[in-house]
């Protein structure tokens, strides 16, 4: 099972935490900011936007699971997971700056090069960022300790998320000297110089404990079988699913939601820096609050209580801008905790599989469970899209009433049916605290044995 200590020191956490810094230079990105790109700068409609979204992940459906077996049969000097990191950091940076380019093409030219781009940069994410997450699988043995690196991991990661959501706009604004097509362009050149760094340091600074066992023989049909039968990783795949939906809808609807509904854009990086703030509190007490209660019950909690607050989100006037932040802060807060908690639970999940069948796919169980994370970045994505068309939005101009309503509907109701689904599905979690001691112990016996 191990043949390394349980304990990571500080340093290798936080080594491991730059990795997701990086990695959000891109996500952030896309979560918060391509759409908008698309419609107001790149010149294509929110519903070919949205299409294209849909379509592409097509193609990462199969890409996700491949690139998790791929690494999982990867064997260097410097393990499975860590040299991907290395080989897929330049290729990722450039294609990056490629994404947020407007070329200078007619309508449908645009829209082959958006296709093109967008495929291109989520499988450059894809080879970097499937190792990168099972790459936490394997640093250590010890469940509780997956928690705490999950959450150094974290708040890494939302300081990656501050920055994108404080400096994107402008940047964009200072690089571009009033051409936000220039400004996100050069912008993408500074993220990606930065994401190269970090990743590197993350190569540096980890070492892969936790191997399969021996005897295993490695093949495709018996990890896809073991997969198919691990009841408790299928109950995190939808939990996956249904809670980037909410990620999704609600981060791309933050930028329209303040210039076209609240009139006064300027206040947009602010909102999405506060929010950010509360979430980088909120992870960091993560380990306290799933010691007291598990990681099952408080992430059922906690995805309640966001549904309902960000429900309530709607009903904010919009001349009470006060009460616009504390509502986003607070709801930050709440939600915060989940991200950690979620990756520290698809790793049990790995560790369930070892114990139930005797054979471990750590990169596969991370890949699927990304795929379930991009899934609903892909539903989010394209339904955001789409709903702002059915909305009637058109780019640049004043909205309607019914518009503007609309986005106010996708910053609250609409993306809190997806947390209400993610905290519904978790009911039917099964690997709690006392079952994982079981596991971990039994896991060192075989080792031991």
């Amino acid at each position: 099972m191990s043949n390394g200590t349980q304990k990571l020191s500080i340093r290798e956490k936080i080594g491991y935490g730059f990795g997701d810094t990086a990695s959000n230079f891109y996500w952030q990105m896309f979560m918060n900011f391509l759409l908008f790109f698309y419609t107001d700068v790149f010149g294509i409609s929110a519903a070919a936007a949205g299409t294209m979204f849909l379509v592409v992940r097509i193609w990462d459906t199969v890409n996700d699971p491949l690139m998790g077996l791929i690494a999982d049969r990867t064997n260097t000097r410097w393990g499975k997971f860590r040299p991907w990191l290395i080989w897929g950091a330049i290729p990722m940076g450039i294609i990056g700056v490629l994404t947020f380019t407007t070329p200078n093409l007619a309508p449908g030219g645009k829209i082959i090069y958006a296709y093109i781009t967008y495929t291109l940069i989520i499988m450059a994410y894809t080879v970097v960022n499937i190792p990168y997450s099972a790459l936490m699988g394997v640093m250590t043995p010890n469940s509780l300790e997956r928690t705490s690196l999950s959450s150094y991991r974290f708040v890494l990661a939302f300081v990656g998320a501050f920055i994108v959501q404080g400096a994107t706009l402008p940047l964009v604004k200072f690089l571009g000297k009033g051409n936000q097509a220039t400004g996100f362009q050069m912008t993408m050149v500074v993220y990606g110089i930065a994401a190269v760094a970090l990743f590197v340091a993350t190569f540096a600074m980890t070492r892969e404990r936790v191997h399969p066992p021996k005897e295993q023989k490695t093949s495709f049909k018996n990890d896809l079988g073991d997969l198919a039968h691990n009841k408790p990783w299928i109950i995190m795949f939808f939990i996956g699913i249904f809670a980037l939906t909410y990620n999704c809808i609600r981060s791309g609807a933050i930028v329209y939601y303040f210039k076209y509904y609240i009139g006064n854009e300027a206040l947009t990086s602010a909102f999405m820096v506060s929010g950010t703030a509360a979430v980088i509190v909120g992870v960091m007490l993560t380990k306290t609050f799933s010691q007291l209660m598990g990681k099952r019950n408080l992430y059922i909690l906690l995805m309640g209580l966001t549904t309902v607050l960000s429900a309530l989100f709607y009903f904010i006037p919009k001349d009470q801008i006060v009460l616009v932040f504390i509502g986003h802060i607070v709801i930050s807060f709440v939600l915060a905790p989940t991200a950690p908690l979620i990756w520290a639970m698809y790793a049990d999940t790995a560790d369930y599989s070892e114990w139930k069948w005797k054979r471990r796919a750590t990169g596969l169980v991370f890949s699927a469970a990304s795929f379930a994370q991009k899934m609903g970045y892909t539903i989010g994505g394209a339904l955001a899209g789409w709903l702002l068309a059915y909305f009637g939005f058109k780019a640049n101009v004043v909205q309607t009433e019914a518009t503007q309503n609309g986005i106010r509907l996708l910053i609250s109701v609409i993306p809190a049916v997806g947390s209400a689904l993610a905290a519904l599905t978790a009911l039917f979690y099964t690997l709690d605290e006392p079952l994982m001691k079981k596991i971990e112990q039994e896991l060192t016996e075989r080792k031991k044995a």
